[in-house]
């Protein structure tokens, strides 16, 4: 059976941020159709992926940057 819910419909449920009805809905969708549930694994991964995720640059990079800049800076006064 092809389900009618979405990409969207499935983050929404992973983030717990549908209503009871659709919470229901989804849940017995998952159960009886595997290609919806093959994007709920692949999503539910990368959910749980999110908190490995580094949001701040490695020293080297930022000490890579401020060189870069300071020595853009030097080329460009006359």
């Amino acid at each position: 059976m092809v389900s009618s819910f979405t990409q969207d419909d499935l983050i929404r449920f992973i983030y717990k941020e549908t209503s009871a009805a659709e919470t229901i809905a989804i849940a017995e969708a998952l159960e009886s159709d595997p290609s919806l549930y093959r994007l709920y694994d692949e999503l539910m991964r990368a959910y749980l992926d999110i908190p490995a995720v580094q949001f701040r640059p490695s020293e080297r990079a930022i000490d890579d940057i401020l060189r870069y800049s300071r020595q853009t800076a030097l080329e460009a006064q006359p």
